[in-house]
């Protein structure tokens, strides 16, 4: 029987010089993501991804998008249990230029669209990624961000 686990997260963007960039955190090698982490207590998903955005990037002033969650699933063995994880990854906007690593992750990096969607290197991110990005850029043309 398989545990069932709930995590939250967000694709955070900046814009720098007229430009969006993305923050992408390397975990294991070559493993790059999103900064997400599994809910605590009886916190809602947006708690959660707030929290880890604070946490595992440092990052303090910035704002989730209304309007756009998606989630993906994987499945993994953990000491002898198969846990099926559930991941719900929100929007943020960042209004601070820099971030900082924490203890769980080995790297970061800000990248452009292009770069990151080839960094990512799980094809569930990536799809919602692809889809954040589309969303931003319709935003962006009403002017919404």
């Amino acid at each position: 029987m398989a545990v069932e686990a709930t995590s939250a997260g967000a694709i955070l963007f900046r814009d720098t010089r007229g430009r969006r960039e993305y923050l992408l955190l390397k975990s294991r090698p070559g493993d790059w993501e999103f900064p997400k982490g599994g809910v605590e207590g009886d916190e809602e998903l947006q708690q959660t991804a707030i929290r880890e955005v604070k946490e595992e990037a440092g990052i303090e002033q910035f704002r989730l998008l209304d309007g756009f969650r998606e989630d993906y699933s994987y499945v993994f063995e953990a000491n002898g249990t198969t846990i099926h994880k559930t991941v719900h990854l929100f929007i943020a906007k960042s209004f601070e230029a820099s971030a900082e690593l924490s203890s769980e992750h080995r790297d970061l990096q800000w990248r452009d669209y292009e770069q990151a969607v080839n960094t990512v290197t799980q094809d569930g991110p990536r799809e919602i990624f692809e889809q954040a990005h589309d969303y931003l850029d319709v935003l962006e043309a009403e002017d919404e961000i």
